[in-house]
């Protein structure tokens, strides 16, 4: 599945997982992308939105 978001091109993040001993391990934050059916212009389309834009309304979903 794709790992970002095609409306705000949110994408991943990387940084480090800390232990409670303070060691360091890379580790990445990946958002919350659906696949979903959204209107573009009179047609439907299958684009990879994510959550926060489905929320917010910056798109219309096609049902």
């Amino acid at each position: 599945m794709a790992k970002y978001c095609e409306i705000c091109n949110k994408g991943v993040m990387s940084g480090n997982k800390i232990s409670h001993s303070h060691r360091k391990s890379r580790r990445i934050w990946a958002p919350n992308v659906q696949r979903v059916r959204v209107l573009e212009g009179a047609t439907p389309v299958r684009k990879y939105v994510c959550t926060r834009c489905l929320r917010s309304g910056k798109v219309a979903r096609y049902v």
